[in-house]
């Protein structure tokens, strides 16, 4: 079972990876690729979001479908950062890296069974530090929402679910979503 939670920055993906791995310590957590970049990349921007696709998108390629991983952000977060540079006004995107996130993309996403999205909205009441780049999280937020309806980017075999709600109702849904994946392969 190989999962993925994607959302925008502070949309809570740490909290529900944590509260579901003190049920299934059986899946193993693949960092925020973030966590992965080495000096001079970690500004947010067109660069950096590449980079954290590739590193994203490498990491699903090499995943067998046995495998029990819960990813941290996959390439289908960073080709929304991608989008999101683009509407703030920022800067453009040039075309070949359009073209380089979303053949990684789609690839990679061959080898997710579960695709979570973490929509943002007010009644989930994420706090947000101050500093965070609030325009930027909004923006992406709005492009995953549209690229995960996306199917030539998400593919036939990924299932993909939005939850939303406080941490246990997030929690649930996702146990529950893992719980019929389970049901769907015979084994959980």
């Amino acid at each position: 079972m190989r999962i993925v939670v994607s959302g925008a920055h502070a949309s809570g993906k740490s909290t529900l990876i944590a509260d579901v791995r003190g049920r299934h310590p059986e899946l193993d957590h693949l960092p925020d690729p973030f966590e992965m970049l080495g000096d001079g990349r970690d500004a947010p921007g067109p660069a950096s979001f590449l980079a954290q696709s590739a590193i994203s998108a490498r990491r699903l390629a090499t995943l067998r479908p046995e495998e029990r991983v819960i990813a941290e952000r996959g390439p289908l977060d960073f080709l929304a950062y991608l989008r999101a540079w683009e509407d703030p006004g920022r800067g453009r995107v040039p075309s070949e890296v359009w073209g380089r996130a979303e053949a990684m993309t789609a690839e990679a996403l061959r080898n997710v069974d579960l695709l979570v999205i973490l929509p943002l909205n007010a009644h989930d009441r994420i706090w947000v530090q101050d500093e965070e780049d609030l325009a930027l999280r909004s923006a992406m937020d709005i492009a995953l929402l549209e690229l995960c309806d996306d199917a030539d980017l998400t593919g036939e075999h990924a299932t993909v679910i939005e939850i939303t709600g406080d941490r246990e109702a997030r929690l649930r849904a996702l146990e529950a979503a893992i719980g019929n994946l389970g049901d769907a392969s015979g084994h959980v």
